[in-house]
């Protein structure tokens, strides 16, 4: 590889020509860079790479800065004998010479941090104060449909109620069912070691009935129905079709809110019931085969230990969980704006907001049955 060199060729007046040759690369070109970054641009420049053999991008910046302070200076600076490729280099990082953002200077990191904490409490308090709104105009919009008979759109409930219920009873079913299944598995592995598997109906009964249930399926119906609330009415707020509604006097609480917290609190109902039925079933399936429990012992083990109680506490908390979930849902979807990302951001948030809210709500629930007495 030959080195760069240059030949300033000053004589006369007129403009001066800068003879280029050898590799201008940047193992070869520090040679010759400082006395090019010393040339003043105070006449005319021609710049001539005949005799360049090889460029690269280091060697293509020193000549288009060259270029570039001749044409800051008023004066002119021009390329000569340059070869196609050389020709392109240049074009290409005189092109993306354009000023760069740099990253503002660090303060202090205890300031930062607490900045930060403050801003993420800040926007909690506003999300949850919005909430907060949303929840109470839903309500009021509840109350005035039943006891003000205003209309409510059946159609659209029953769709929803297709969706969310009709169309989840397969993966409920079958996911309960394996869920059944690995507790009695589980429960038969421990109370094994002390003679007493027959307790495994109890474990099954008990928890199924009254906790595991109803809160698999609310987890269940919030990732399955909760973000598809979410992204469709999303995807309306895109297409500025809540807007349209608005602007020709439709409430879309009324149209887009409350059938889908209708269906959902019916529904979330029935399922949590048809899931539980459904662990129970696979809960005594192992028992059948693994523990030998006749399934007609099992129905009437489970009869005998599993009180109403169970029952009625875990049908009062499903509505309450099914109405969460809706909400949660819909207003998520309620708060796209911009693009399509909003949409995926938001329908991420109502999942993970349900499911939050639902095991608030039962850890809630247990800790009140049980100070009532219900244990």
């Amino acid at each position: 590889m030959t080195d760069a060199t240059m030949t300033l060729d000053d004589a006369g007046e007129g403009a001066r020509t800068l003879h280029l040759s050898g590799a201008l690369t940047v193992a070869s070109i520090g040679s010759v860079a400082p006395e090019m970054a010393a040339i003043e641009p105070d006449r005319d420049l021609k710049i001539d790479l005949g005799g360049v053999d090889r460029i690269d991008t280091t060697g293509a910046w020193i000549v288009h800065k060259l270029l570039r302070d001749w044409e800051k200076a008023g004066k002119s600076a021009t390329l000569d004998h340059a070869s196609d490729d050389a020709k392109r280099l240049i074009d290409q990082v005189a092109a993306n010479d354009k000023p760069a953002t740099r990253r503002p200077p660090h303060g202090n990191r205890a300031i930062e941090r607490l900045e930060m904490i403050g801003g993420s409490v800040v926007h909690a308090a506003h999300t949850l104060g919005e909430f907060l709104a949303f929840l109470g105009q839903t309500l009021v919009a509840l109350f005035q449909t039943i006891f003000e008979r205003r209309p409510l759109r059946w159609n659209a409930v029953i769709h929803q109620m297709e969706v969310v219920g009709a169309n989840a009873l397969g993966i409920v079913g079958l996911l309960s069912f394996l869920v059944g299944i690995v507790l009695a598995q589980q429960g038969a592995v421990q109370l094994q070691q002390f003679g007493a598997e027959i307790f495994v109906v109890n474990l099954i009964g008990r928890s199924v009935i009254r906790e595991l249930g109803i809160l698999l399926t609310a987890i269940m119906v919030a990732g399955r129905s909760g973000s598809a609330f979410a992204a469709q009415i999303g995807s309306m707020k895109l297409n500025e079709e809540v807007d349209a509604m608005s602007s020709i006097g439709m409430s879309p609480t009324e149209v887009l809110v409350l059938p889908r917290v209708i269906a959902m609190v019916i529904m979330l109902t029935l399922l949590s019931f048809f899931g539980a039925i459904m662990a129970i079933i696979g809960g005594g399936l192992f028992c059948w085969v693994s523990l030998n429990i006749s399934p007609a012992s099992f129905v009437q083990r489970i009869q005998e230990v599993t009180p109403l109680s169970d029952l009625v506490i875990g049908m009062i908390k499903a509505p309450i969980f099914g109405f969460i979930i809706a909400v949660t849902g819909c207003f998520q979807g309620m708060q796209v704006t911009g693009n399509a990302e909003s949409v995926g951001a938001r329908t991420t948030q109502s999942v993970v907001q349900s499911i939050f809210l639902v095991i608030v709500l039962d850890a809630f629930f247990a800790v009140f049955f049980t100070a009532l007495g219900y244990v």
